[in-house]
């Protein structure tokens, strides 16, 4: 399918047929970004997905701890209150 840029104030924009928006899945967010090919739309619907999964299977496998030792800072060597 081919489509122009229209004016959309200071931006411009490309009209997308609903038939598209509903075959790709679009009604969620997205982000945009180039490509060498020109602009790619993704669906962004959840950016924190499968990140529990991931994290149970690096413990599983004894790799789920912090990559580096606590380095204290001035705060943690300071006395202070909770108020």
């Amino acid at each position: 399918m081919r489509t122009r840029l229209i004016r959309i104030g200071n931006s411009r924009g490309v009209r997308i047929p609903k038939a598209l928006v509903e075959a790709a899945g679009l009604d969620v967010p997205l982000r945009m970004r180039v490509v060498d090919a020109g602009l790619l739309l993704e669906r962004v619907e959840h950016p924190r997905a499968g990140w529990a999964a991931a994290a149970r299977e690096l413990e599983n496998r004894g790799e789920g701890g912090l990559l580096d030792d606590p380095v204290p800072t001035v705060f943690d060597e300071s006395e202070w209150e909770w108020k």
